[in-house]
């Protein structure tokens, strides 16, 4: 193609602006229909990238698997598409300006007006009324129902209450993003009706977001809902898809008064135990004194069921070191690793999983695709990924540790002495551990767990020992801590700089120390264990989520109380971190 043929096909052929470019990304023709893109006189010898923010090497390449290029200008949307006229030395392209804004409008339009469904639930509903006086009760709904219409009615959303507790909106797109923008205000505002109740009123929204068909809409918002609930309420959950985002959770959950859904996990697991050939526990990996001491609390349940049941602990550390041999020497606790409970686990085997709901941190996730019947026990906020084919799944985030719902499961058992000394100690050290020594996360219900454990025998000198640790530990734990850097904003880091295989451990403790500390609001302390993982530990007084922080690096817990494990170098996950207050984090 020869340039007098290019430039006739330019200046009289092409029904839409169009020009070339050289291999510099200069522009050497433009036909007349070019000032409908670009208002200047004159474009010939101008810098494509100074008149696009396109780079020129993009239009060589024209990247057609990425959805290709697109320009905004004079109030118009233009799609480019390129072709290439000459190589070498003469390399051009003809760059080519479709005008695609009535498409790109339309297509924005049913964006926007695409139809979302939110779902709204009342948390602890049943414990406000109770605790509000017969005269004022009625007020009390009164006001949250106001309150979550008048918010509906400012996104144009239809509202449908179906349950004293429980409403579902339909609202369009733009509402939602409307939302996402404001941080679902409506949290904080029906936080400050003021109840008889010594909590407040809480709201958990789940929203579904880009269904295909409606139904699959209202399932995502089912799941939403589900994930609000089971990370503790108080927030917002939107699904996209495999897209999950979460807004608020600024709230400690409340405790629940009522022990009847103990009573009732209590009567149905023992006929699960009844109805199974054998009972295999196991907790998480590199399991903790809470994961421990509900193991061993279960396989009480086991035995006092009659039933062969045993414990999967591949390996452990100096944390456990204490206790396990303890239980170990004792010989009535089978402790199994991974391969052995392989072999034994069949459709007859019940699988009980604690301290944990995800599969990829479970001791031995084989075992979950090997039978139908498993029972989760697990206080920590629902994750994305959890163990979905539980026939009997006992979450509450509002409790202290695994081993607070494994002591009320035991009282309701039914048995004349369902536990002895050691298993009412390692009960109480599971509790202990979590609660920081009952300086946080506790809970009127974990004080009476922890009373009846002490009544089974429960000695706390002996539960105090299993916490000591040696001289080394003790040094690198006060090195860190010394160490620590504070920001203004009441938030400490500290990097333990020697490599330990207890270093998730001495994270934990040192961020616990760290917290003694006048004025701080949340601490992070980071180390790397003998396998080369980072492992990270958050722990706040309640102003700050550090679990949401913590799911920012695949990790989880709760409001006050998190970790994660991470590839990343120590001085990256700080500097993330950091990153996250300095830009404003909750």
């Amino acid at each position: 193609m020869n340039e007098k043929r290019i430039e006739t096909l330019l200046t009289a052929y092409m029904p839409f602006p169009m020009c070339i470019i050289n291999d510099k990304g200069k522009v050497t023709r433009a036909n007349a229909r070019i000032d409908e893109v670009f208002i200047y006189n004159r474009i010939k010898d101008a810098d494509i990238y100074a008149l696009t923010g396109i780079k020129h090497t993009d239009f060589w390449e024209n990247p057609k698997g990425r959805g290709g290029l697109f320009l905004s200008r004079n109030g118009k949307i233009f799609k480019i598409i390129t072709k290439p006229v000459a190589e070498m030395e003469n390399a051009s392209t003809l760059v080519y300006f479709y005008d695609v804004t009535n498409y790109e409008n339309l297509k924005a339009l049913y964006r926007d007006e695409k139809a979302c469904i939110a779902l709204v639930s009342v948390d602890n509903f049943d414990e406000l009324s109770s605790n509000t006086a017969d005269e004022k009760r009625s007020t009390l709904i009164s006001q949250i129902d106001k309150s979550v219409r008048q918010w509906a009615a400012k996104l144009d959303a239809s509202i449908t209450r179906y349950k004293d507790y429980m409403y579902v909106l339909f609202l369009e797109k733009s509402s939602c993003d409307m939302v996402i923008e404001t941080k679902f205000a409506i949290l904080d505002e029906v936080r400050e009706i003021e109840t008889q109740a010594d909590f407040p009123v809480t709201l958990s929204i789940g929203i579904g977001v880009g269904g295909k068909t409606p139904a699959k809409t209202g399932q995502y918002a089912q799941a939403a809902l589900d994930l609000a609930l089971g990370r503790g309420g108080d927030q917002a959950v939107i699904r996209r898809g495999s897209k999950t985002e979460y807004f608020g959770g600024k709230m400690q959950t409340v405790e629940k008064s009522n022990k009847g859904k103990s009573r009732l996990i209590a009567h149905a697991l023992k006929q699960l135990m009844e109805q199974s050939k054998r009972v295999i526990i196991m907790g998480h990996k590199n399991p903790d004194m809470d994961a421990f001491g509900a193991a061993i609390g279960v396989f009480r349940l086991a035995t006092n069921a009659n039933k062969d049941a045993y414990i999967v602990i591949n390996k452990h550390g100096d944390n456990l070191a204490e206790i396990y041999n303890q239980a170990e020497k004792s010989e009535v606790y089978k402790f199994i690793n991974n391969e052995k409970a392989i072999s034994m686990t069949d459709g007859e085997t019940l699988v009980v999983v604690v301290d944990t709901h995800r599969p990829s941190i479970s001791e031995c996730a084989e075992l979950l695709k090997m039978t139908d019947k498993i029972v989760v026990i697990d206080h920590h906020r629902k994750a994305e990924e959890f163990i979905e084919n539980a026939t009997l799944s006992y979450m509450e985030p509002y409790a202290s540790s695994t081993s607070e719902l494994v002591t009320e499961i035991l009282q309701y058992y039914q048995e004349k002495r369902p536990l002895n000394k050691f298993e009412a100690e390692a009960l109480l050290a599971g509790i202990t551990v979590d609660t920081n020594r009952f300086a946080g996360k506790t809970g009127v219900r974990t004080f009476e767990a922890a009373s009846w454990l002490r009544r089974a025998g429960a000695d706390t000198s002996s539960v105090k020992r299993f916490f000591q640790s040696d001289e080394k530990v003790f040094k690198i734990r006060a090195r860190c801590v010394s160490e620590a850097e504070f920001l203004d904003c009441g938030v400490a880091f500290a990097i333990c700089r020697e490599t330990h295989p207890e270093i998730q451990v001495i994270n934990a403790q040192s961020a616990d120390i760290l917290l003694e500390i006048k004025g701080l609001k949340a601490s992070f302390v980071v180390g790397v264990d003998d396998e080369g993982i980072t492992c990270v530990s958050a722990r706040s007084l309640g102003e700050v989520n550090v679990q949401r922080i913590m799911e920012e690096f695949d990790g989880g817990g709760h409001l006050m109380m998190a970790g994660a494990q991470t590839t990343l170098s120590p001085e990256e996950v700080v500097d993330k971190i950091k990153s996250m207050f300095l830009g404003g984090a909750d």
